[in-house]
């Protein structure tokens, strides 16, 4: 099991989250947050930080936001992000890029 990052991170990114995380598997894209399910540990140190309580247990991700667990998933490739599984989110840095479902959602603002 992993931890997914859902909707109420678009256009918030608040990273207490990234602050948390001891293996750096969270990477910021540009509207939103991404958990690397390959890196993640399921410490469970990201989700309680949340100010916005975005993050959820793979198996606990409310039905109107399941479709983030292969968002966050999807993020990682070399279409989307341009790399896979780096090795930590410090090494990389912001990417100005996301999974294309949450470039196009429409902002509640």
């Amino acid at each position: 099991m992993t931890y997914t990052i859902t909707e109420p991170c678009i256009d918030v990114k608040d990273r207490s989250c990234v602050d948390e995380c001891p293996v750096d598997c969270i990477y910021e894209g540009g509207r939103m947050l991404y958990i690397q399910p390959d890196e993640c540990v399921d410490c469970a140190a990201c989700e309680p930080v949340c100010p916005v309580t975005a993050i959820f247990a793979e198996d606990d991700v409310p039905a109107e936001w399941k479709e983030f667990t292969p968002i966050n998933a999807e993020f990682f490739s070399e279409d989307i992000a341009g790399f896979t599984s780096p090795g930590g989110a410090a090494q990389v840095g912001p990417v100005d890029k996301d999974h294309p479902k949450v470039a196009a959602w429409e902002s509640v603002a």
